[in-house]
């Protein structure tokens, strides 16, 4: 039997009912290749990667094998790029199934390139391959470094040309599995207030506490109400502080691409900084720069006000207004945090460390050297003598000819050194090892994917894929 097909799948969000989705079939495919499978998953889900075979994941995954229960199609609207767009929902994928993973924790595969839906609006609704492995890169690398992310569970490439505006066309197909605590969206709850049903929005929130929120539960549900969109609030800042801090552009935040969980997912022009620039743009349509890097936090900060229009039909909209006045509490405090990381000091901050930060990002700005290859550096360069001699520091490194003409450079220096000189010999003791971990060395830079894409168009070499992600998941 197929492990893969025997899983418990549950009916959660089935058992809602068909107010929040449509019913629909998988796309045949002229041929089925398993391209990746995330082994790491396999065991989350208590599973044997030993005992699931790729001709397993390409039953369920690439043939689509009922798993005992109908593929869901979810309804949903969303804010696009500031505007209102009621011809949502799934229109490329649909939802495979739920299931319970090691920690008893609902899960949905989520299907990306699995052909037409009634959402499709005149689409084909299929994933290029090369969007395929862009995804798969993204979230695996986002998952090494800590940033809460759905996944991919596996790629198969479907054989299908598809013809594209934004890459070379006829280019190859694939359909994708996304591993992610929940797709319900902010624009799922935007799609009821839409329809005047503010019967479904209540009961759809009871789903979200009860299968999201669990520990909310024991309060009334009042209470539980404004608690949840207390906690979204507070997981979305903190979201996008890790975003920021790993200098992740995701490029389309539009309200249909938040999710319920404050988790990251959807990822598709994304891009990571090349250099420290606020204003840096990823998806190439983003004309005005409405999602440029800098925009994220207070992108998301006004998705989740926007959510409070539905949310009102159950929730007192003056507390929710309270809620959201948190979010900067939230999100300053833990992108300081991740950013005295990446400098190799844990902890609190203080004004030095206020100060150093402010320095930190002002030379990557007026340097414009590689934002990741800065801090990978300093990891690598780092030593022990640096917390007693000012002039160590950064003095072996290929930064400094760009750095040290710098009118910024001096005051950075001497920033640093006193944060260093700050710490006790403990915590002086644990730096190199903080550094190393919140500095990896392999960041998916645009030019990366695009050498790993190559080989796999023109000669169907998936070896520096492979070398690319086995480096990713590395940490190195």
């Amino acid at each position: 039997m197929n492990p893969i097909l025997a899983l418990n799948y549950e009916t959660a969000l089935e058992s809602l009912g068909a107010d929040y989705y449509d019913d629909v079939a998988a796309a045949e495919f002229p041929q089925q290749i398993l391209r990746f499978r995330n082994d790491d998953l396999l065991i989350q889900l208590g599973l044997d990667p030993a005992g699931v075979s790729d001709e397993h994941f390409v039953e369920a995954f690439g043939k689509f094998a009922n798993p005992a229960q109908p593929f869901l199609a979810l309804r949903y609207h969303g804010y696009q790029f500031g505007e209102y767009n009621p011809g949502l929902g799934d229109g490329r994928g649909f939802l495979y199934g739920q299931v319970r993973d090691i920690n008893e924790e609902l899960y949905d595969f989520g299907t990306k390139g699995s052909g037409r839906t009634p959402y499709s609006r005149g689409g084909d609704g299929m994933l290029t391959l090369k969007g395929g492995v862009r995804e798969v890169l993204a979230a695996e690398a986002l998952h090494q470094m800590s940033v809460r992310t759905s996944r991919c569970l596996s790629m198969v490439e479907t054989g299908l040309d598809l013809w594209r505006g934004d890459e070379p066309s006829p280019t190859r197909s694939s359909v994708m599995v996304r591993f992610s605590r929940s797709h319900i969206r902010f624009g799922t709850f935007e799609r009821l207030n839409y329809l005047k049903r503010p019967d479904l929005i209540e009961k759809l929130l009871d789903h979200v506490i009860a299968y999201y929120y669990g520990h909310l539960s024991r309060f009334d549900r009042a209470e539980s109400y404004l608690r949840f969109y207390t906690e979204l609030v507070r997981r979305v800042a903190e979201l996008v502080a890790q975003w920021m801090a790993v200098g992740f552009c995701h490029a389309v935040l539009n309200t249909d691409n938040m999710s319920i969980t404050g988790e990251s997912f959807d990822y598709g022009p994304y891009a990571f900084l090349p250099t420290y620039n606020p204003e840096f743009t990823a998806a190439y349509f983003d004309h005005y720069g409405r999602y440029s890097y800098a925009n994220q936090p207070g992108i998301c900060k006004l998705n989740l006000e926007l959510l409070q229009q539905p949310l009102s039909a159950v929730i007192d909209t003056a507390e929710m207004t309270s809620a959201l006045a948190k979010f900067e509490e939230y999100y300053f405090p833990h992108y300081k945090h991740l950013m005295l990381c990446k400098l190799g000091l844990d902890g609190d901050a203080t004004p030095v460390r206020d100060e150093l930060l402010v320095a930190t990002l002002q030379l990557l700005a007026d340097t414009q050297v590689g934002y990741h290859q800065f801090f990978y550096d300093l990891s690598q360069a780092f030593k022990l003598r640096w917390q007693q001699d000012l002039n160590s520091i950064l003095n072996e490194t290929e930064l400094m000819p760009e750095v040290i003409g710098n009118n910024g450079y001096q005051k950075w220096l001497q920033l640093y050194h006193q944060a260093l000189s700050d710490l006790s010999p403990a915590e002086f003791d644990s730096v190199e090892k903080i550094l190393t971990r919140s500095n990896p060395q392999t960041i998916l830079l645009r030019p990366q994917i695009e050498a790993i894409w190559e080989p796999i168009a023109q000669a169907n070499d998936w070896e520096p894929f492979e070398a690319l992600l086995a480096k990713i998941r590395s940490g190195k």
